[in-house]
């Protein structure tokens, strides 16, 4: 039995930042993303009989034992809803360049979930579609949709309740989202160590999971009034907060770099003649800037002229999960 299926990643507006269930990965807050159109993941599964073990390709390579076993522990939780037993063979292309910033695990466990249910003859709603992704990454239940997404934390033990929401389609507003690459070494503390760390250590986290929810209500209300400026400054805002958490942790981190700074500083500067533009940045150094669409170009020129910047991507909300 064999299933294709294309995600596309995601950037949080409202951060996902600590989770309550590392096992279930169930998130300490409740978070707000937009899908883009420019990164994706496809996927395809086949389950066979003939296996004796499950087998990962990754842009035509096999990967080893270490990737693999990610992978195999994954399909443990599909094979467990359906009862069946048989090892798969997945082969991932993805679309992601992870220098920009974007991490591919949200579209590709995205794209895994839905392949290998629909390999397994699983007929999942978007609910449970969501759900299951969930547990490869906490950003992959955001992909099942296009559009704005929430992923509603939930409060049950067992994360039953823990799943995401489309709020808007990809089409009823059109927003840009430049990712400005600045740093493509490996970041020093990966995101799921910094969760930890912040939750465990910093006294800065209860203020932000406070102003969090906060955040979110504001944002989903900017949103369905087509509100850019009250979507970016909350956005913004959010960002910065949790950036802040990480400085309060024991030992204290921190993702910018310099360049991250002159990103920030040129943005606020557009913004102070006149141009509405934010900025959010994820566990790491690279800046995401959003804009109107009638900004976009000036944006970008203004942006591309700094030193510090290697390459911006200019990506628009893009489509939920489709099976190819």
């Amino acid at each position: 039995m064999k299933a294709t299926a294309k995600a596309h990643t995601n950037i949080a507006l409202i951060k996902y930042w600590g989770k309550r269930n590392e096992e279930l990965i169930l998130p300490t807050n409740s978070s707000l993303s937009i899908t883009l159109d420019l990164f994706y993941t496809e996927t395809t599964v086949e389950f066979d009989e003939r296996l004796t073990t499950d087998i990962f390709y990754l842009n035509g390579e096999e990967k080893g034992t270490d990737e693999t076993a990610k992978v195999s522990r994954f399909l443990n939780h599909v094979r467990k809803l359906t009862g069946d037993t048989r090892f798969a063979i997945v082969s991932s292309q993805n679309h992601v360049p992870t220098a920009a910033g974007f991490a591919s695990s949200a579209s590709g466990y995205a794209a895994l979930a839905a392949a290998s249910s629909k390999a397994l003859g699983l007929e999942l709603d978007g609910k449970e579609l969501s759900k299951l992704a969930r547990r490869g990454s906490g950003s992959a239940c955001r992909s099942i949709y296009g559009g704005f997404v929430e992923w509603k934390k939930g409060v049950k033990e067992d994360g039953s309740d823990s799943y995401a929401v489309p709020i808007l389609d990809q089409k009823a507003w059109n927003l840009s989202i430049l990712s400005v690459m600045i740093e493509s070494k490996q970041k020093k503390i990966l995101s799921r160590e910094g969760m930890k760390r912040t939750v465990q250590t910093s006294p800065f986290y209860d203020g932000w999971l406070k102003a969090t929810e906060q955040e979110l209500r504001i944002a989903k209300k900017a949103i369905e009034k087509r509100d850019f400026e009250m979507l970016g400054e909350t956005l913004e805002k959010n960002a910065f907060k949790m950036h802040a958490t990480t400085l309060g942790a024991d030992p204290p981190f921190f993702y910018w770099q310099p360049a991250t700074l002159e990103i920030i500083d040129c943005v606020q500067h557009l913004r102070s003649q006149g141009l509405l533009a934010y900025v959010t940045i994820d566990a790491g150094p690279n800046v995401k800037v959003i804009c109107q669409p009638d900004d976009e170009r000036k944006v970008f020129q203004t942006l591309n002229e700094i030193d510090s910047v290697k390459e911006i991507f200019v990506c628009h909300p893009g489509p939920g999960i489709s099976y190819l």
